[in-house]
């Protein structure tokens, strides 16, 4: 099979490819693609030719370049590698050469954009070796894992890099946003030989007036101390979303943790929470206070979670409840159960973080299953796997593509200011 250029015209060109019959479907089908990749490669080809400078002198920051002739170079593509030859450039004195078509073209390494974009977002999903085997069984695509792995950083250098300068579009929504949590969580992942560090993960949630999510934004940082990079990242999230949605109401949700209310308190109007982690506590309580009567253990845990719901107040009575059923029991130290559900119950409701029944009788969420998701999908998915060591590039660039990838339209837009401003040469 052979495809080829027959007819070429001021808008456009015409590839013919041939197609042969096959035993079954499953073969036809292999060959289709065979024939299509074959296809792409000559009209990928075309294009780049046809994107080329006309070999005149260029004047490149102040430099007069002159060509050096058009010399061959292979293009990786979707579809195959593509040998295209192109006008090098180089000034009189020699030095470092330039190539207007890398340019024009947004080339990424070696790979056109459409493939560096393929590349990047599977290696966001995982490893380089599974990303080699899926472009080959499924695009019938064989590179070098050096090559996966140069075109992937290459991409997440400048998502890094231009995280500051790039604007993200919120998208528009049908109706309007009327509270949007901010949710931050922390998870350890391995860097290193043996050390165990916490990477930061937080979500923005935008719901309507029914309470219904409208949209999340994904944001992460590797491990650092001090988690400066993270809150930076953040802080310029929530000042987006405060731009686009200055009436909505901003509310704070976390597990419990000292250090993520302190950050909440300065960027939202309301702090609760999760009542998922409030639960856990109860359970543990409950054990320690019925264990001779485990037949009143759920139905005691099923009427706290509703009361907390949906009575004004019932932190506090929960409080008393479970401070009387403590005494009672005689003791002259409470089970450790018990002790650490009212330590944690008291420290919420002194800080006005368990005000559930109020919160959603509004519509307004109270658990964090969307950071909590987002710990175990941004991080624990792709970077806790078996055997997994990181440095911190690595995951910083891992982390960068990922929450680009997971946060709707912003993939979409982040290739779309590369297609207009160009690829870094320097990434």
């Amino acid at each position: 099979m052979t495809a080829s250029i027959v007819d070429r015209s001021d808008s456009g060109f015409i590839v013919q490819v041939e197609i042969p019959y096959k035993d079954s479907v499953l073969q036809a089908e292999d060959a289709i693609q065979d024939a299509l990749n074959q296809a792409g490669v000559v009209a990928t080809a075309e294009i780049l030719e046809h994107l080329d400078s006309d070999g005149r002198p260029i004047t490149v920051a102040g430099t007069r370049l002159t060509s050096k002739g058009r010399l061959p170079k292979d293009y990786q593509t979707p579809y195959g590698r593509a040998v295209v030859r192109r006008h090098v450039y180089q000034s009189s004195r020699g030095g470092k050469t330039f190539c207007p078509l890398d340019q024009a073209a947004r080339i990424v390494v070696s790979s056109t954009p459409r493939f560096a974009k393929m590349i990047a977002h599977k290696y966001a999903e995982f490893g380089s070796a599974r990303v080699i085997a899926d472009l080959e069984e499924n695009h019938g695509r064989r590179v070098a894992r050096s090559f996966v792995q140069n075109v992937a950083d290459a991409v997440a250098t400048v998502a890094l890099a231009r995280e500051e300068d790039w604007e993200y579009e919120l998208p528009e929504f049908d109706e309007p946003v009327a509270t949007v949590t901010v949710g931050l969580d922390g998870t350890c992942m391995l860097m290193g030989k043996e050390t165990w560090r916490e990477a930061m993960v937080g979500t923005l949630g935008f719901y309507n007036k029914e309470g219904e999510r409208l949209h999340t934004v994904y944001t992460a940082a590797t491990p650092e101390y001090g988690k400066l990079t993270f809150f930076e990242r953040f802080d310029r999230e929530i000042d987006r979303a405060q731009a686009a949605y200055p009436d909505a109401l901003y509310v704070g949700l976390a597990d419990g943790a000292k250090d993520n209310w302190l950050y909440l308190e300065s960027v939202t109007s309301e702090q609760v929470v999760d009542f998922y982690h409030v639960t856990t506590y109860l359970w543990k309580a409950a054990e320690a206070l019925f264990a001779e009567d485990g037949l009143a253990l759920r139905p005691w845990i099923d009427e706290w979670c509703h009361r907390l719901k949906h009575e004004q107040g019932a932190a506090l009575s929960l409080i008393a409840d479970l401070e009387a059923r403590g005494a009672a029991l005689g003791k002259k130290r409470l089970p450790e159960g018990v002790e650490r559900a009212l330590t944690y119950l008291r420290n919420q409701a002194k800080g006005d973080r368990l005000n559930y029944a109020d919160l959603a009788s509004r519509n307004i969420p109270i658990g964090s299953g969307v950071t909590e998701a987002a710990c175990k999908v941004l991080v624990k998915q792709r970077l806790c796997g078996s055997g997994m060591r990181w440095k911190d590039a690595g995951a910083a660039a891992v982390l960068s593509v990922r929450c680009l990838t997971y946060t709707t339209g912003r993939w979409a837009q982040f290739w779309a200011r590369i297609d207009h401003e160009g690829f870094p040469v320097a990434a």
